[in-house]
């Protein structure tokens, strides 16, 4: 009876080891599993998705984000703005600007670049040949038409400056979110654009174009335009999540730099309504401007930021003091 009883135990002992076994192999394998589960976070763009935007594209689809851990969803803004989505944490990252970044900055708002999409500014004022607008003394006695900011004006002004002309003899109206072929085709000579979008439609339109860029004329307007950006709190408590976006994000511009055709091919994929042919060109023509004369893709140097706050300030554009070293950080950069 005893030695029936030591046999029963002994059973017992080995099956309740080979449920333990067996939890604890159920327990690894859930551990082990975990660390595949891709994190979710969200990058909104600045405006509708375009050739600035492709390497991100790109990214989620080659699987550059998958492979560090991240599950992007890339959304558009709608009527609230990227930066405002970003600085409040409804989205973990965001397309902007640093002319936008810093006023954002002076004002309290936690927002910070952590990469530079295209090195060097791109935009221009653009003005049909027929316009007879070649230099920025041409303005005078033209009408421009932008979107309502004070910053269009005093850039307008920065660059008549350059050749004693007088901004006061251009007539400055609000266009609103107006189309800029529709514009100077009315009662508008000349507009703000980015040539690697608007410049190249208007190359296939067959309209030719007379470009003043502001880096022809300014060096503290040679901004950083667009960037990556997050807010502070995922840098101080997520900084690991913030290097692996900025990681991956930089795969996808590299592989744009190296393949436009084919990053053109993802955009055009990803965003089916637009036009084939523009993403093409745009794409060709923007790809050795996404790094340029930089030591890597998104390399940020505070002169430039220095630069263009002092801009800002001279223009009585900035109210309150801005710290270039907190706007932007590249020690999210691949080393």
């Amino acid at each position: 009876m005893v030695k029936k009883f030591y046999v029963l135990l002994l059973v017992a002992i080995l099956a309740l080891a080979g449920c333990q076994s067996k939890e604890s192999k159920n327990s690894n394998e859930n551990t082990a599993g975990s660390k595949k589960e891709l994190k979710k976070v969200t990058l909104v763009l600045d405006w509708t998705p375009n050739t600035n935007h492709t390497g991100l594209y790109v990214a989620k689809e080659k699987g550059f984000f998958k492979e560090q851990g991240l599950d992007v969803d890339i959304i558009q803004p709608g009527d609230t703005g990227a930066d405002q989505l970003v600085a409040t944490g409804k989205a973990d990252f965001g397309v902007s600007y640093q002319e936008g970044i810093t006023q954002a900055r002076v004002q309290g708002v936690p927002i910070v670049s952590i990469a530079a999409i295209i090195q060097h500014n791109t935009s221009g004022f653009a003005s049909p040949i027929a316009k007879n607008i070649k230099t920025p003394k041409d303005f005078e006695g033209k009408t421009y038409g932008g979107w309502g900011s004070p910053v269009e004006k005093a850039v307008i002004d920065s660059l008549m400056k350059t050749e004693n002309a007088d901004v006061k003899k251009v007539d400055i109206i609000n266009a609103g979110d107006a189309d800029f072929f529709t514009m100077v085709k009315k009662d508008v000579d000349f507009s703000w654009i980015y040539y690697g979008w608007t410049g190249i439609e208007a190359e296939l339109r067959g309209e030719k174009l007379n470009m003043i860029y502001l880096t022809d004329y300014s060096k503290k307007l040679d901004y950083y335009t667009p960037v990556l950006a997050t807010n502070e709190k995922m840098v101080q408590n997520d900084p690991e999540t913030v290097k692996a976006f900025v990681k991956a994000a930089s795969q996808g511009y590299q592989y744009a730099i190296k393949n436009p055709d084919k990053a053109a091919d993802i955009l055009i994929k990803a965003v089916p309504d637009l036009n084939p042919k523009l993403v093409k060109k745009s794409q060709e023509w923007l790809a050795d401007k996404y790094q340029d004369d930089a030591k890597q893709w998104g390399e940020q140097k505070l002169e430039v930021w220095e630069n263009y706050a002092n801009w800002m300030s001279d223009n009585h554009l900035l109210e309150g003091k801005f710290d270039p070293e907190k706007a932007f950080t590249n020690e999210f950069l691949p080393q």
